[in-house]
């Protein structure tokens, strides 16, 4: 093509220069030659489509059967189940809780009330969740909670399942996932006020609140002592199963200003020692008070230590105890911390408990309806702990707790005696706590850091 070029340019050139008007047409005809020629050298050989020649292929397809898909479907339509999930509702009853939950199964409903084991789901608080699995006509397949049984009882799963005709309820622990929880609140109105959700975007819970004014309320009327600009930090364990709050556990530490003094205590119980755990100030001395005034909350004093005519018997006989009257059931504190001694049926003391404490200190519980979980010869309780429930057994003629307090074995009046607080620690144990308090007074820090850095507000840390 190079050569062709150069020749059509040359002779255009000389055509050009020295021929007519006409000769310079026929170099342009060459060179639109010439270019035909080349193009026709690169034509493609393959043939035209539309010229080949059309081949037809046909085949039989079979067609699905139908019928018996239609069947498979609608037997699985019949074996469809639902599962539904729903938080108890203020008011609640059973049936209502049931209907939302989409059962609609009379037996379901009867067994759950009747059964010992399933009739604690009727035990539920307002906001717990509950889950259930039904048939497409409402029948119960399955039905789950979580029952929490007062704030020491354990927390309890209730399976609620169906087999056959017949239901099967089973309980079992739960296993709890631990969390600590620290907060820092300035008081604006009230106490109350302050524990509500606030800029951290949490609500204290009300078991918290009323360990923060057992804890101060030796220092602090939080009737009318607290004002506004008070201030409190506190860190304190919560306890949760698949991601929702089961329930409050113990304040672990805690400090409170009031009109400018400021109290503080940690919650300390020593693994290596028998003694029981209490509230300290965060150099190591006991801040617990010897023993409860009246191991049952919100009562009166029928009968003290002192000589009175037997109410069964009719004779003139000593009264070696207290007695406190109070409607069945009523929960029994222990008076202090140690250990279980007896916890069973004597006498005209029915069912009654006594506990062992330091320096040959001991405490009896008569008259008792029933034993508090766990109580049993050999069980180590803290001050405060439910041991039994008030009752009418032995030589009573109505319900009331007798009370004994007894040093060496033999009962004293409690409101005479000069009683130690509680066991001092030992270097030893002093050793350990201090390790122990020294993490607490880093959190206590970091929320009076929070504070400050929010000139007053609110601030929330969790740690695990």
């Amino acid at each position: 093509m190079n050569q062709i070029h150069k020749f059509t340019s040359s002779r255009l050139y000389k055509l050009v220069g020295s021929t007519p008007k006409k000769r310079i047409i026929s170099a342009s005809a060459l060179v639109l030659t010439v270019c035909a020629f080349g193009a026709a050298a690169v034509a493609p050989l393959a043939p035209d489509a539309s010229d080949l020649p059309v081949k037809s292929i046909q085949e039989d397809v079979a067609l699905p059967d139908l019928s018996k898909q239609i069947s498979a479907f609608e037997q699985q339509s019949t074996t469809e189940q639902f599962v539904h999930e729903e938080r108890v509702r203020a008011g609640d009853t059973l049936a209502t809780l049931l209907t939302r939950l989409g059962v609609d199964d009379d037996a379901a409903e009867t067994f759950i009330k009747k059964d010992k084991v399933a009739k604690g789901v009727m035990q539920l608080k307002t906001g717990k969740r509950v889950q259930a699995q039904t048939d497409e006509i409402g029948n119960l397949q399955w039905l789950r909670a979580t029952v929490v049984d007062g704030k020491d009882m354990p927390v309890k799963n209730i399976t609620v399942t169906r087999k056959g005709e017949s239901f099967v309820a089973v309980e079992e622990a739960a296993k709890l996932e631990r969390r600590v929880e620290m907060h820092a609140r300035t008081i604006a109105s009230n106490l109350y006020a302050a524990t509500d959700s606030d800029k951290d975007g949490a609500k204290l819970p009300d078991a918290i609140v009323k360990q923060i004014i057992e804890m101060f309320s030796t220092n602090i009327d939080f009737r009318g002592d607290v004002k506004r600009g008070d201030r409190f930090n506190v860190v304190y364990e919560t306890f949760w199963q698949d991601g929702e709050f089961v329930k409050a556990g113990r304040i672990l530490a805690g400090e409170f200003t009031n009109r400018g003094t400021t109290y503080q205590s940690v919650w300390y119980e020593d693994p290596q020692s028998k003694q029981g755990g209490g509230y300290y100030s965060f150099d190591g001395k006991s801040l617990k008070k010897a023993f409860l005034k009246s191991p049952v909350e919100f009562t009166r004093i029928s009968s003290g230590f002192s000589m009175r005519v037997h109410p069964v018997f009719g004779n003139w006989k000593a009264h070696k105890g207290i007695d406190f009257p109070a409607p069945t059931g009523t929960p029994i504190r222990a008076a202090g911390d140690g250990t279980i001694d007896f916890a069973g049926t004597q006498n005209g003391y029915g069912n009654v408990v006594t506990i062992k404490h330091w320096n040959n200190y001991s405490t009896a519980y008569a008259h008792m309806s029933r034993f508090g979980a766990g109580i049993k010869k050999g069980s180590k309780v803290n001050q405060g702990d439910i041991i039994g429930y008030v009752g009418t057994t032995g030589w009573s003629t109505g319900a009331h707790l007798h009370y004994e307090f007894r040093v060496g074995g033999e009962a004293r009046d409690p409101s005479k005696m000069n009683v130690q607080a509680q066991a001092p620690l030992t270097a030893a144990e002093l050793s350990r706590f201090k390790v122990y308090a020294s993490d607490m007074t880093h959190r206590i820090a970091l929320l009076q850091s929070g504070q400050s850095g929010f000139n007053g507000g609110n601030t929330r840390v969790a740690a695990k």
